[in-house]
């Protein structure tokens, strides 16, 4: 199959004349045509590709006229962001053209910024067609070779997964050119859905906080408090395309790639400037990827050296600006129409409260913002979407995919949820790990904290190996919430220190099952003078066994942006901080035991390399030799006794002439008295509960 090839666009502005003309007989210079296995790791495109190198594409004056379509092309799309229709009436007579069919639209275009001159005319007559009825994300024929994306949605081209947002935040008085909460939700859901989405299309503002982190010198005419828009940052955090394509600010910026957080792969962000500007920016930009969905998770995972962190992490969250469009049950006047009142449910809000669902804690059960999310976090919709409803239903009171939805639209009964229940605790007792569990091996237990508690190696590697288990039944540790994060590092730094004191350093690893039940971080502690081995033992057992171990020079922070929890994981962190991980493909043949394994070579202590031949004898449980049925008849009975003596004792002592008392009765009676108060005290202690 040939390579699929991509065009680009910023700002049309209805100077159709202009941007077919560079597309059909565009001026270039070809430096270079390669053919090549194209990994992330250089340009953040994956598979075997023909394509333009860098600046190969742009204006030459002195060289020979060169169609894109002869250099590189035939190309299969066109995508435009930013405004495609003329800002000024004077340009509507050349745009009608290309509309009533006078002059032809070369290849499929496809549009998001739908408002200008003359928008409302054609829109309107778009939407008129019988063709255009019912529910078409992948665009509405405007005409030949011209499709409206409009709203919101998700679509295939050619293979590849393409979502957009168009429209502004704040309304413009027309019912085009800008976007409804219904809009932003649906692709909240639709996001939702399996697969990576390739390419996404925003207009009209850039993501509030996308030049955060980034190296480039070409950002003096961006103003990202008044060109952004912090409802796309949120999108795009949640939906995590690989490319994200915008338009509007009116210069053209290439980022550096950044990686996800809770994804593989990274994503380039490419902001495009209007067509025919007067500066010459670049408007107009050549892809050639792969489909996302033909892709291995090794293909994917893959990055390329300048890849940053996510730039949106410490990104104010979206507030509805003056004005702003409501969605239907946003007025506490108007009827509520939602099937799923969940005003009355258990809920769990974010700082910004609202009526709205959080997509992420809906989903998965937790969410990374925490208390400073603005959406809700609603635990009965997070059961009820686990039992496979949807959340569009869950949300609105209606599903915005019509009959393409594959999800339940109607709540599930009470009874699932306590199957669920009831399910989830036999899997907790069930636990080697879980302290609930009557299996747990609570001897070996050497602290507990709010998130984590430390436990000795049932099989231990050497005497102090270290097992490191979250108190939640989770699978991994690299997907809990930053609360746990810290609480993790502070017990990371606690057993360095405390291992460096002995002369020895700290080797961290997990092996992330992606079926897995509960998480265990191992820490095995090695002499300091093999410290520097550690690194160069683990490649080498790698090589042996054919995969490559990747490294993570930023640590956990990056490793958790990067980890996408349906795929499988081995890290390691070495002394340095320095992590090795590997991800691990589906019908890939990976030893559970690798880090274990590992280790026991570099210890020379290979005979110990599988925890069942070195498992610790366990410790037989301590009983009372009195039943516990017996403490409260005994504790009645030995007081009596007690009591007795002593009255007899001081009785004694009151009667007696001193003359006459017999020290050997009184050391008798006084021992005999405290003996029977003493045990009668110690089991209505027992019997009440407080155990000495």
């Amino acid at each position: 199959m040939a390579p699929l090839k991509i065009l680009l666009c910023g700002d049309v502005l209805g100077r159709l004349n202009q941007l077919f003309k560079r597309v059909s007989s565009f001026r270039v210079e070809v430096v270079e045509v390669v053919r090549f296995q194209l990994r992330a790791r250089s340009f953040g495109l994956l598979g075997t590709v023909h394509f333009l190198s860098r600046g190969s594409i742009r204006t030459n004056l002195s060289t020979s006229e060169v169609g894109v379509n002869k250099a590189a092309g035939p190309f299969d799309a066109l995508l435009c962001v930013g405004q495609f229709f003329p800002d000024s009436v004077e340009g509507i007579e050349e745009f009608n053209g290309y509309i009533e069919g006078h002059s032809k639209i070369p290849m499929p275009t496809y549009f998001i910024g739908d408002y200008g001159a003359g928008s409302p005319k054609i829109l309107s007559e778009a939407l008129k067609d019988p063709s255009n009825k019912g529910f078409k994300m992948e665009g509405l024929r405007v005409c030949d070779n011209l499709y409206w994306l409009k709203g919101s949605g998700k679509f295939s081209l050619h293979g590849l997964s393409v979502a957009y947002l168009s429209g502004r935040r704040t309304p413009s008085g027309t019912q085009f050119g800008t976007y409804s909460q219904d809009d932003v939700d649906a692709l909240r859901a639709l996001a939702e859905d399996p697969g990576t989405v390739d390419i996404f299309l925003t207009y009209p503002l850039w993501p509030s906080g996308v030049t955060n982190g980034t190296t480039s010198k070409a950002l003096v005419e961006i103003s990202d408090s008044s060109g952004s828009d912090p409802t796309v940052s949120e999108l795009v955090t949640e939906i995590k395309p690989r490319y994200h394509v915008a338009g509007t600010v009116g210069v053209y910026f290439d980022r550096e790639p950044y990686a996800n957080i809770d994804a593989l792969h990274a994503t380039r962000f490419l902001g495009l400037a209007p067509v025919g500007n007067k500066d010459k920016q670049k408007f107009i930009h050549a892809i050639s990827p792969t489909p996302a969905s033909t892709m291995s998770k090794t293909e994917l995972s893959a990055k390329p050296p300048n890849t940053t962190l996510c730039p949106y992490t410490n990104v104010d969250k979206a507030s509805p600006p003056d004005g702003a469009i409501k969605r239907p049950g946003d007025s506490t006047s108007e009827s509520q129409y939602w099937r799923y009142d969940v005003s009355k449910k258990k809920q769990k809000h974010g700082d910004g409260g609202g009526d709205r669902l959080c997509f992420k804690f809906v989903s998965s059960a937790s969410c990374p913002r925490g208390n400073q999310c603005q959406f809700r976090h609603d635990e009965e919709a997070s059961e009820q979407y686990s039992r496979g409803v949807c959340f569009d239903f869950l949300n609105k009171g209606k599903c915005e995919k019509g009959p393409d939805c594959n999800f339940k639209h109607s709540l599930q009964e009470e009874g699932d949820r306590s199957a669920s229940r009831a399910a989830s605790s036999n899997r907790s007792k069930e636990c080697w790990f879980c302290l609930s569990s009557p299996n747990v091996e609570s001897h070996l237990i050497t602290s507990v904290g709010e998130y984590y508690y430390c436990a000795l190696a049932k099989g231990p590697l050497t005497p102090d190996h270290v097992l490191i288990m979250p108190i939640e039944h989770t699978p991994n540790t690299l997907s809990l919430p930053l609360e746990c994060e810290k609480e993790l590092e502070r017990l990371q730094s606690s057993f360095k220190a405390y291992f460096k004191k002995q002369g020895k350093e700290a080797v961290f690893f997990e092996w992330v099952f992606k079926r897995g039940s509960h998480a265990n971080l191992q820490v095995v502690p090695i002499p300091s003078s093999r410290a520097s081995a550690v690194r160069d033992i683990f490649n080498l057992a790698a090589d042996k066994l054919g995969f490559k171990l990747t490294m993570v020079k930023e640590g956990r922070q990056a490793l958790r942006t990067q980890f996408d929890r349906s795929c499988s994981l081995f890290y390691v962190e070495v002394p340095g901080g320095d992590i090795l991980s590997h991800v691990i493909e589906e019908n890939e043949k990976f030893p559970a035991q690798f880090g274990r394994e590992v280790l026991a070579g570099l210890l020379n202590i290979a005979d110990r390399a599988d925890w069942r031949n070195c498992k610790a004898q366990s410790a037989k449980p301590i009983s009372s030799p009195v039943p516990d049925a017996w403490y409260p008849t005994l504790a009645v009975f030995m007081l009596a006794i007690g009591l007795v003596v002593t009255a007899s004792f001081f009785i004694y002592e009151a009667t007696s002439p001193r003359k006459y008392r017999s020290l050997a009765k009184e050391l008798v009676t006084g021992s005999v008295a405290s003996v029977f108060l003493g045990f009668g005290s110690l089991f209505l202690l027992l019997a009440s509960g407080v155990y000495v």
